[in-house]
């Protein structure tokens, strides 16, 4: 007889956190949500809808911030005692579905998502039954998928399947709470291969391929979810590098699909390329320049946000600004985003639109491949308000429209610049601190090719320096034996767990 409508809390903390970055991370930038508020993140839950509907949902702590740099000891003792406080006064559930991201590093700690998961289950109880949602770009370590029953990842990078996914980890709960089935069999394989998000985009192949096999996989009577990690690249530990976790009610379908999903991954190692042309910043420039395609966009790789970058680097834009091309207003129209420099936007917000100021920007925060940039320019617009950047500001700087912010922020839509009184689709050149594209941008872009710069999140990974990863580990070790990816089944999570984390 299936269950009475069950109890659910919802809780999680989400980073992609870059350990090659000098940046910090502290409590405010999670922007958590708190109790019923919790619930407005998820359209899927909102009044009305039948998953809304099929359970109480409760929420405790859901925070999320914008990729950056490790998560201070601090700031995750401050989060997650709040957290699980919360979760405390909620009284006894039934499940926890836990949002995260699975990139998160905190300062002298390793795997923060098990760690807070741990202290989790010590709250709810050991029968609470647990799904866990993630980034493809997070990292699944023995000891995650061992306090999870249910654990899944997007499916598509750039992730538009983001909200799919945590409504299949919060629905695939639903039911099985619902059913009052056993505990799933979990089989988790570490694959020993770390690459970055730009070269394996499943826009292309062979990541297009690899993915598709997972909704085979899914699809197999007796399997309740497939999942492929490609792990997060720009972190040093030892959980970092790519995953298969398969899970269901038949322990040899859920063998035989982590296992067939694994070899797929393996196998095309030496297959995946970047997602987009690439080349130095002056090849793309020159490449740009010498093209008719507008606009056309360059991706200023190594300091991108999105992925964990500081943002405040200014080696890119000092080589846009040094070129001869973008000397005079009368030049190519650029954008260029962006550069945090509070001191230069309070100035340019004083003196206001239209007014010739002089603002010193940038390495604050990474200042290793080149110094705070000074430049002179016409303040063009201001705005006020933006969740990220908190006050924008544009300084047109010869043909260059310079985006400067008080606080860093990623730029993906096209109304983050016409917001700015900017239009791109009539730019000549856009440059976006940024990895492969989003896809407004990539639909708006006449061309693309990807500059190779430095920054925290540099896409050359032999020359960051790892030195905590499992090796023999792919690309670093090209020559290494076939490794063994065998199913590990992983013991339900109200049962001790043992033997080594390989």
């Amino acid at each position: 007889m299936p269950k009475p409508r069950p109890t659910i809390a919802i809780a999680g903390l989400g980073i992609e956190s870059s350990t090659f970055s000098p940046a910090r991370t502290n409590a405010p930038a999670f922007h958590p949500h708190r109790g019923p508020e919790v619930l407005t993140r998820y359209p899927f839950l909102a009044p009305g809808t039948p998953l809304r509907e099929s359970a109480t949902w409760q929420g405790a702590l859901v925070g999320k911030a914008l990729p950056g740099g490790t998560v201070t000891a601090a700031a995750f003792t401050e989060l997650t005692d709040e957290l699980l406080t919360r979760l405390g006064e909620l009284g006894p559930v039934d499940g926890l579905w836990y949002d995260i991201h699975g990139a998160m590093t905190v300062e002298g700690m390793d795997d923060a998502e098990s760690l807070l998961l741990t202290r989790i289950r010590e709250t709810v109880g050991p029968t609470t039954l647990i799904s866990t949602s993630m980034d493809l770009h997070g990292n699944v370590s023995r000891d995650l998928v061992h306090q999870s029953d249910l654990i899944t990842c997007y499916r598509m990078a750039p992730h538009e399947d983001a909200m799919d996914t945590k409504e299949r980890a919060a629905r695939n709960l639903v039911d099985l709470l619902t059913r009052g089935a056993p505990r799933p069999v979990k089989a988790w394989i570490p694959v020993p291969v770390l690459l970055a998000g730009e070269q394996t985009s499943t826009r292309i192949e062979p990541a297009k391929s690899v993915y598709a096999a997972v909704a085979d996989v899914e699809a197999t009577e007796g399997v309740t979810d497939a999942a492929i990690w490609v792990g997060y690249a720009w972190a040093d530990e030892p959980r970092n590098r790519a995953a298969v976790v398969v899970t269901g009610a038949s322990e040899p379908q859920v063998r035989a699909g982590a296992e067939q999903l694994a070899r797929g991954f393996w196998e095309a190692r030496h297959d995946f390329e970047f997602v987009a042309r690439t080349g130095t910043l002056a090849d793309c420039l020159d490449e740009a320049l010498a093209s008719t395609a507008r606009p056309y966009f360059i991706s200023d790789t190594g300091d991108n946000p999105t992925a964990g970058g500081a943002g405040d680097v200014t080696w890119g834009l000092q080589q846009v600004l040094e070129r001869p091309e973008f000397k005079d207003e009368s030049g190519p129209t650029v954008i260029y985003a962006s550069l945090p420099g509070p001191a230069a936007v309070e100035t340019a917000v004083e003196a206001g639109v239209g007014a010739t100021v002089t603002v010193t920007a940038g390495a604050e925060v990474d200042g290793r491949h080149a110094g705070p940039l000074t430049l002179t320019g016409v303040v063009h617009s201001i705005r006020h308000g933006d969740r990220d950047a908190e006050t924008e500001v544009v300084l047109r700087v010869g043909s260059v429209h310079v985006i400067l912010t008080r606080l860093r922020k990623p730029y993906h839509h096209e109304h983050d610049f016409t917001d700015l009184e900017l239009d791109p689709r009539s730019a000549d050149l856009v440059l976006v601190k940024i990895g492969y594209l989003e896809p407004e941008l990539f639909a708006m872009a006449a061309d693309w090719k990807m500059a190779l710069t430095p920054g925290g999140v540099d896409q050359d990974l032999e020359r960051l320096g790892h030195h905590r990863i499992r090796r023999p580990m792919f690309p670093f070790d090209r020559d290494m034996p076939a490794p063994d990816l065998t199913a590990r089944v992983i013991a339900p999570s109200d049962e001790p767990l043992s033997g080594p984390d390989e």
